[in-house]
């Protein structure tokens, strides 16, 4: 799966998620994201132990940030597909199971519509 649409990437992360996500691998250097579904945490990106995860057969790779691989279920891709997904942070306690939780800042998944406007404003990304 292309992980650009018409040359933009389907996930980006703004200075302060890439901060947080440098923060994050001194402790653990093997992370990745899953884009939460809901239930218990929202829909958070969930920050994992790269091998605390299992990617499941319908997971689709969105692409990565700060060097660490972004996913999101297969049914969930087939609703936010023509959105791009900008990770940031802001103050708060992170989900459950995610690695920012206690950090009191967390991962927030804000969004654009490809071609078709901003559903909010792009922060400024690396």
């Amino acid at each position: 799966m292309d992980t650009t649409v018409n040359g933009e990437p389907r996930v980006t992360a703004t200075d302060k998620a890439l901060d947080l996500i440098a923060e994050i691998k001194l402790d653990y250097p093997e992370i990745l994201f899953h884009q939460s579904g809901g239930c218990c945490d929202g829909s958070s990106p969930m920050c994992y132990p790269a091998d605390d995860f299992i990617i499941g057969d319908h997971d689709v790779k969105l692409g990565e940030i700060g060097g660490v691989p972004v996913y999101i279920s297969g049914s969930q891709f087939e609703a936010w597909k023509h959105t791009q997904l900008i990770i940031d942070v802001v103050p708060g306690r992170g989900g459950m199971f995610s690695l920012d939780n206690g950090r009191e800042k967390r991962f927030l998944t804000r969004s654009r519509i490809f071609g078709g406007g901003e559903a909010c404003a792009i922060p400024q990304t690396q």
